[in-house]
């Protein structure tokens, strides 16, 4: 099954996120489900983050909330919303 994962950053946790980006990253790549694209969001500005998005295949969605749990920026407290949505791929132009 394909999911998104929409993360919004806690206003002002820009140091915070900065601090734990890298033990992120690294779970990330340990991550037990693929993932297909990823990357943070950004403001009009196109440089101030202020979230991030994934595009994930993964065998349910408890598998990817419990796995959310333990990543770095959940922990430390980056994110305030994170919604996890069903996706449907109707198409694919790579």
């Amino acid at each position: 099954m394909h999911f998104v994962m929409y993360c919004l950053d806690v206003p002002g946790s820009a140091e915070i996120r900065a601090k734990h980006v890298e033990a992120h990253k690294a779970y990330l790549s340990a991550a037990p489900f693929k993932i297909l694209v990823s990357g943070p969001l950004l403001e009009d500005d196109n440089e101030t983050i202020n979230g991030s998005c994934f595009l994930i295949e993964a065998v349910d969605k408890a598998q990817l909330v419990n796995f959310n749990e333990n990543d770095p920026f959940t922990k430390a407290g980056v994110w305030q919303q994170v919604e996890i949505r069903h996706f449907a791929k109707w198409r694919d132009n790579r």
